[in-house]
């Protein structure tokens, strides 16, 4: 008789979106504050970064537009979804984010959420987003390049 197989969730959750919207110049990655019942969604993958972004604030960074999903065993202390979380990162690391986004087009973006130990950590970037073109473009390059590494087998 053979057991039920577990299913084990992601090790990480990616945003997807990100590469293909943005044009990505830096990466930073930041410890991210949750609440308890965050950390046990995140550890079950009920997390989505597609529709997330960070603000720079005077007193430091913060994630918003994530949604961390329920946790089923939380009964009424679960956390809200969709609450801004702040990033924990060096003063004169957001000093410097905050610097780069008054450029014009810049913009924060998290590209994935994971943990490293037991600590949970956001990869934040700092992009500009495409347009339609740029993105037809990348993705010509893309095939191109394909389509060499095949011929050269």
């Amino acid at each position: 008789m053979a057991g039920k197989k577990k299913v084990k969730p992601p090790e990480e959750v990616v945003n997807r979106k990100a590469k293909r919207e943005y044009e990505i110049l830096e990466t930073l990655e930041a410890g991210i504050s949750l609440m308890g019942t965050e950390v046990k969604a995140l550890r079950m993958g009920l997390v989505s970064l597609a529709e997330a972004y960070v603000r720079s604030a005077p007193d430091g960074l913060w994630l918003e537009g994530a949604h961390f999903g329920e946790y089923v065993h939380a009964n009424q202390h679960n956390h809200p979804a969709m609450r801004k979380r702040q990033l924990l990162v060096h003063k004169l690391e957001a000093f410097k984010m905050h610097q780069k986004l008054k450029e014009k087009g810049l913009t924060i973006i998290p590209l994935r959420m994971y943990f490293s130990g037991r600590w949970a950590k956001v990869e934040i970037a700092l992009g500009r987003g495409r347009r339609l073109h740029d993105k037809r473009e990348v993705i010509k390059d893309r095939e191109a390049e394909r389509d060499l590494r095949r011929h050269n087998r």
